[in-house]
């Protein structure tokens, strides 16, 4: 009997299929996107959502995790199934059911090994900083009222690119195997009232792009140099680096895929 059970079990994780859930959200009632003990976040409340419109308990894998009240454009998760799904009406169905601040955009089904958060090969992030302030963009925008040089900034932004390991921008005592990031890409421009400052990596440490604005917000407002910036990112030491922007002007943008994982 054991051995039919075990089968039987067996049968029904292999016939499992996988989804990919692409997710937008305004943060800021959130305390970030991750699910723990006594907070309010963006992933209880779609597990939530999904469990009821599905009638069974649903847990989602995210691709990575906001901080409370960083916003995201774009973000993956993914949950399992054990029948196929009408993506089209459970995405219409899902934003019938969601809070205002939280969007589904689509649900896609993907390879059974799949993976939202290591599959990933690619992360963008922007920074919105405004100069006056407004009251359509609380709690979405940094307010600074004096503007930052931008051509320092992107001058030292640069140099990012001549790096692998961020520990000086990493929050402390954080868990990670590695420290190594690899930057793409990065600059920052005026669009109209708002400076936006982008960034693209293979991967982001916790707090790193907030950190990474901030002490680029310094050398534009000449309080250190692009000589320090270097010695900054060398010795590997957060105490040595700027204070964190506001997390109101954070937005995850854009998770990116190999093709093959999609079906």
């Amino acid at each position: 009997m054991s051995r039919i059970y075990i089968f039987v079990k067996l049968s029904k994780i292999l016939f499992l299929m996988r989804y990919f859930i692409e997710i937008t959200y305004r943060g800021t009632a959130y305390n970030g996107w991750q699910s723990q003990p006594n907070g309010h976040t963006v992933q209880d409340v779609l597990e939530k959502a999904m469990s009821t419109v599905l009638r069974k308990e649903i847990k989602i894998m995210g691709a990575g995790r906001t901080d409370a009240g960083v916003h995201a454009k774009q973000l993956f998760a993914h949950f399992d199934s054990d029948k196929r799904l009408d993506e089209q009406g459970l995405c219409f169905r899902l934003n019938g059911f969601l809070p205002e601040d939280i969007s589904i955009k689509s649900i896609r089904e993907v390879k059974p090994d799949a993976h939202a958060r290591f599959d990933a090969i690619g992360r963008t992030y922007e920074y919105h900083i405004i100069k006056a302030k407004d009251p359509f963009k609380t709690d979405l925008a940094y307010v600074l009222h004096h503007l930052p040089d931008i051509d320092k900034i992107n001058t030292a932004a640069k140099i990012l690119l001549d790096y692998k390991d961020f520990q000086c921008f990493s929050r402390s005592n954080t868990d990670v195997k590695t420290y190594h990031c690899k930057i793409n890409s990065v600059s920052m421009v005026c669009k109209g009232e708002t400076l936006v400052f982008t960034i693209s990596a293979d991967r982001f440490l916790r707090n790193m792009v907030r950190a990474i604005m901030g002490t680029l917000l310094e050398i534009g407002f000449d309080k250190i140099s692009i000589e320090d910036f270097h010695k900054i990112i060398a010795g590997k030491n957060r105490n040595n680096a700027g204070a964190s922007v506001p997390a109101r002007g954070l937005y995850l943008t854009e998770v990116l895929y190999p093709k093959e994982i999609f079906i």
